[in-house]
């Protein structure tokens, strides 16, 4: 297990910004931007001049409301009240709607070097889309070793010692009409809301290795329909070599979980051994974790109709046994 450097620097290239938010350029003198840990704000009261309690890490997005209020300003002052504000280092300055008044922050944008950037998109939209991407990038990452499917709408993380087969079971898994998303390495991040999302390095999507073959392109192979860019992780299946010594559970009762990045997600071990059918396997896992989810838990009601059957035979022999004292009383 491995945590990611990559962001470590908190510096995001302008061009895929750009690219990702559907953003113009207007002005920047650098070709990145400093959004990780970044928040978003709408700068209304500093505009107005109140700059107490202003955090000046975050993107700044401006809309209609504050382009009509500076609008209504005597030149000057609006010339004023900007220069102010364009002396804060914030990582960017966007202005919403398509609006054609960017020209008012140019000077101001050009005098402190501040990224000024234009959407097309209405604020409140631009709000989630930012805090969307802010959050995936500034969202925990570690790099885990294994294999990543989805199966059944179920994200299934295979991990295992190398050599054990956690490849060709993916592959089989992705014959029978279910996704690859990574192999080898997995790339997993904590979003909101406690979900973990695992997705492929780049350079590693839609390839995985297959011993005695080599390299494979998943998507050229088996089509579009093969691959997938990430899923949510909901559960891991963790391949063994069988150990006749070791004590496996017959029932599915003892539930295990595994912490990744804080978070416990449910662990399957699954022991390998020649004529066991691991695809199949997994995919019954997979299903059998959804019931779970949906409340139903095929293990635990199997003990109780077990359970329930033993209390009818003891109830059983106990009405059996008083028949049978009071047959003995009667003859007597």
């Amino acid at each position: 297990m491995k945590r990611d450097k990559n962001k470590m620097n908190g510096k995001i290239n302008l061009d895929d910004f750009c690219r990702e938010i559907k953003l113009e350029k207007i002005y920047y003198q650098s070709d990145e931007v400093d959004l990780i840990g970044s928040g978003i704000n709408r700068p209304g009261l500093q505009l107005h001049g109140y700059y107490e309690h202003f955090d000046a890490n975050r993107v700044q997005v401006i809309g209609k409301v504050e382009i009509a209020y500076l609008l209504d300003l005597d030149p000057e002052v609006r010339k004023q009240k900007i220069d102010d504000f364009f002396s804060y280092p914030f990582p960017c300055f966007i202005v919403c709607w398509d609006l054609d008044e960017t020209y008012l922050f140019e000077e101001a944008s050009k005098k402190y070097g501040r990224t000024l950037l234009k959407s097309k998109k209405h604020t409140t939209s631009l709000f989630y889309d930012l805090v969307n991407y802010i959050d995936q990038l500034s969202a925990p990452t570690i790099s885990l070793h294994g294999v990543l499917v989805e199966v059944f709408g179920v994200g299934v993380l295979i991990t295992g010692p190398s050599g054990i087969g956690k490849s060709e079971t993916a592959l089989e898994i992705v014959k029978r009409g279910h996704c690859l998303i990574a192999d080898d390495v997995v790339a997993v991040k904590r979003i909101r809301d406690g979900q973990l999302m695992g997705t492929a390095p780049v350079l590693l999507e839609h390839f995985m290795e297959i011993r005695g073959i080599g390299i494979i392109d998943v998507k050229t192979l088996y089509g579009a329909r093969a691959v997938k860019k990430d899923v949510g992780i909901d559960m891991v299946i963790r391949l063994e070599n069988w150990d006749e010594r070791s004590p496996y559970d017959r029932l599915g009762l003892d539930e295990q979980t595994i912490d990744i990045l804080g978070i416990e997600v449910p662990e399957v071990m699954i022991p390998v051994s020649g004529g066991r059918n691991l695809a199949c396997i997994i995919e019954t896992a997979a299903i059998n974790n959804r019931t779970k989810q949906y409340g139903y838990h095929s293990a635990q009601v199997f003990c109780d109709r077990v359970a329930h059957q033993n209390d009818l035979e003891v109830e059983k022999r106990e009405l059996l046994k008083k028949q049978q004292e009071k047959e003995s009383e009667e003859e007597l």
